[in-house]
């Protein structure tokens, strides 16, 4: 029995040293201003690393060496997706980074290890005739089918984020020239997006049938005039779906149609990262190479030379 509770007490010394490492880089993090849906991310996905050094006897994040990582890297992708082992890796690159500039001379294992690969699949935006059914839906001159109208309409003509959406502000629409300010965009950064004039004009719909509202009033409300949720946002695109007929399009495919359509239309990538908000065109690349396809599927039908002669 000694004996036991003596493994117990090291794994706890061990959990605790590891623990006490992470919590520094969370308020690190936090330091620099990282959102609390961030650090919370940050978190959970430390905790696999926190978990599998534990069964291992790793007492610090000093002892880490490449074969560990690598061997906690082929544990976790037999659970997990190839997106979910690469969301890990990066939080783990992320935490060893900022131990070695904390600690001089420690050689970093991370440096020897490299990421898990994801596979580029084309990223379906939502689909513009499905949406047409879920507007076709939407009451006239009522709250609900005003606001829900304007919702789906904003979300393709901003590409806002989920957060970034539930979060406006009444007065960060500017109806006349349709910015939108997203004040705390991804790694809480601002932007400006835009609307054109049927959204604004959907908006103004809405907006109506609001009863009250100051610059620093939510944009949007659910019937009891609280901030719209995620879920809240979520069950009302599942509702006008299933009333339509259609699938029910996720919340981020509408930023995605915003992006492809963008391109379709001509906008070039670095405006479309701006008003993405991404800080790299590695993201908007894999648009645009959906994009590319469209083209190539539509030469195949109507090149002259294959077609014509």
């Amino acid at each position: 029995m000694q004996a036991v509770a003596k493994v117990h007490m090291i794994r706890e010394v061990l959990r605790d040293a590891v623990e006490d490492e992470i919590r520094d880089f969370l308020i690190d993090r936090e330091a620099r201003g990282l959102s609390p849906h961030t650090l919370k991310w940050y978190d959970q996905q430390l905790g696999h690393l926190r978990e599998y050094l534990e069964t291992r006897g790793v007492g610090s994040i000093r002892d880490l060496t490449p074969s560990l990582l690598r061997s906690f890297l082929v544990g976790f992708r037999q659970t997990h997706n190839p997106g979910g082992a690469h969301g890990v890796y990066r939080a783990i690159r992320a935490l060893l980074n900022w131990y070695a500039d904390e600690n001089e001379g420690w050689k970093n294992p991370i440096l020897k290890v490299a990421p898990p690969k994801v596979p580029e699949e084309p990223l379906e935006p939502v689909s513009l005739d499905a949406l047409r059914a879920m507007l076709e839906t939407c009451e006239r001159r009522s709250f609900t089918g005003e606001r829900d109208k304007a919702v789906m309409l904003f979300l393709l003509d901003s590409g806002c984020r989920r957060a970034e959406f539930c979060n406006l502000n009444v007065g960060d629409i500017n109806l006349q020239t349709g910015a939108v300010m997203v004040r705390h965009g991804k790694g809480n950064k601002p932007r400006v997006t835009f609307i054109g004039a049927k959204t604004r004009r959907a908006l103004i719909a809405y907006l109506k049938h609001r009863k009250e509202f100051t610059d620093d009033s939510p944009l949007w409300i659910d019937e009891t005039g609280k901030r719209l949720t995620h879920m809240a946002l979520r069950s009302l695109l599942i509702r006008r779906a299933k009333k339509a007929g259609v699938p029910s399009p996720s919340i981020h495919s509408f930023r995605r149609g915003f992006a492809i359509t963008s391109l379709r239309n001509g906008c070039d990538l670095l405006t479309l990262q701006r008003l993405l908000g991404h800080s790299s065109l590695a993201v908007v690349s894999r648009y645009l190479k959906q994009v590319e396809s469209d083209l190539r599927d539509a030469h195949e039908q109507t090149g002259p030379v294959d077609n014509a002669l």
